[in-house]
């Protein structure tokens, strides 16, 4: 057996930001410092950081007064920054700079007079974070079925905007036919899904097309991580999403011969290795040397915030 690994794979530019977030509000600040929801979709980071003294709350009125607050990766609503400040909290947006785009772009459309359409996922972070940006209406679609049963005439001025972390392919259906009915539609190209998105499943799919076997590292509650297992199952090669080895079956392996890996973009390079790892274990006969395959060299960086510019000492 051999094990074939994606390229690129793992932490993308906004994760790699968010961490360090915290890591420097850990260091400049004291433990503990709270964090408005996981700062990404990762359960090992998120402990790692709750063992340096980072508490994780699901609502801005568990911070004590006078506290640090982190805003996640996934972004907040007005509504949570506002409440925040009420309670003269000192807050820290770790917001991706990609999804803070989608939010500007948000703004923009409403204060234009748009109908607004935001294609994601209902209940994730970032999609409440950015209807919560605008002080509009916002119908929600997650499907081209959700598009056509919007109640909007032909002619409405539509504008549609997009959480970061969805499938590539599906987001150009559902903006198919969302043109195909309004006639007046804007929004961005399918391209204003994150590059990291992008990279991943473009990588994922080309994983596929030459293993028997896909294993997707990630949260179960990381949508990009989802995503990446839906591309590799839709090329025909059976996929599986773990958060670590641990997770991985036997019987998934049975005539296996080429075993493709990848992970999300809030997975630590660690938890793939250990896939890996238990891969190589499981084999009987000689270890096969790991292939990566080529690939796109990420070297997006994004800046701190200005209170965190200079290095820790």
């Amino acid at each position: 057996m051999q094990v074939v690994l994606a390229q690129p794979r793992g932490f993308c530019a906004g994760v790699t930001r968010a961490i360090e977030i915290v890591e420097r509000a850990l260091a400049g600040h004291g433990a503990p410092v709270h964090v408005f929801h996981e700062i990404v979709h990762n359960q090992w980071v998120v402990n790692d950081l709750r063992d340096r003294g980072a508490v994780f709350v699901d609502s801005i009125e568990q911070v004590p007064v006078g506290g640090t607050v982190v805003f996640s990766a996934h972004g907040v609503s007005t509504q949570v920054v506002a409440q925040a400040r009420r309670l003269g909290l000192n807050t820290i947006d770790a917001t991706c700079p990609l999804v803070s785009k989608v939010h500007q772009q948000a703004q923009r459309f409403a204060r234009m007079g748009h109908v607004l359409v935001m294609i994601g996922h209902a209940g994730h972070e970032e999609v409440q974070g950015t209807i919560g940006c605008v002080n509009a209406p916002v119908h929600l679609v997650s499907s081209t079925a959700d598009a056509n049963a919007l109640r909007l005439p032909a002619d409405a001025p539509v504008a549609y905007v997009t959480q970061t972390t969805l499938s590539i392919d599906d987001t150009r259906d559902i903006i198919d036919a969302l043109s195909k009915r309004f006639v007046h539609l804007v929004g961005p190209d399918v391209d204003g899904i994150c590059y990291a998105t992008q990279n991943r499943q473009i990588a994922v799919r080309a994983l596929a097309e030459q293993v028997d076997l896909v294993l997707v590292v990630g949260a179960r509650n990381s949508s990009n991580s989802n995503r990446l297992r839906e591309v590799a199952d839709r090329v025909g090669v059976d996929a599986h999403l773990v958060q670590d080895a641990t997770e991985i079956r036997a019987e998934w392996l049975s005539g296996a011969a080429r075993v493709g890996v990848t992970s999300g973009a809030s997975t630590p390079e660690l938890l793939v290795q250990e896939v890996v790892h238990a891969l190589q274990a499981r084999h009987n006969g000689p270890v096969v040397p790991v292939l990566q395959l080529p690939g796109v060299q990420e070297d997006v960086l994004f800046r701190l915030p200005a209170e965190f510019s200079e290095p820790v000492s």
